[in-house]
């Protein structure tokens, strides 16, 4: 069964271009959300195999959305992984207190970015 991962980031083309390298090399199924609120409101829609989250964002950043996420049953066992273009040191301590499964920094490689989402949540590739 092919996995199913909700990409949520304010850019459309990085939206479009992690989606298109997920099902293109990944084989997997995608959906986008262009905000947070959005984001939120796919994730506990439907059944998600992960979550690859842009950290800046307008309306809610990735710390928020992810702090709903854990709060909501449906949603905080899913694997989340940041994309972030600034990852700083004491970011990376915030991130594992809060237990996200990863970060991807940006910019990525859309020709192996499916492989690291695939190592972070322990996929055989």
């Amino acid at each position: 069964m092919s996995k199913r991962i909700l990409v949520i980031d304010d850019e459309l083309d990085i939206r479009e271009v992690v989606c298109l390298s997920l099902e293109e090399f990944g084989g997997w199924q995608t959906d986008s959300a262009g905000s947070g609120l959005e984001g939120i409101e796919k994730a506990i829609a439907e059944p998600w195999d992960a979550i690859l989250l842009d950290v800046s964002m307008p309306d809610l950043d990735g710390f928020a959305v992810y702090s709903q996420l854990q709060a909501n049953p449906k949603a905080r066992t899913i694997p989340v992984i940041l994309l972030t273009a600034k990852v700083l040191t004491s970011d990376f301590e915030r991130l594992a207190t809060l237990g996200v499964a990863g970060v991807i920094p940006k910019p990525f490689n859309p020709v192996t970015v499916w492989q690291q989402v695939a190592q972070i949540v322990n996929w055989a590739t």
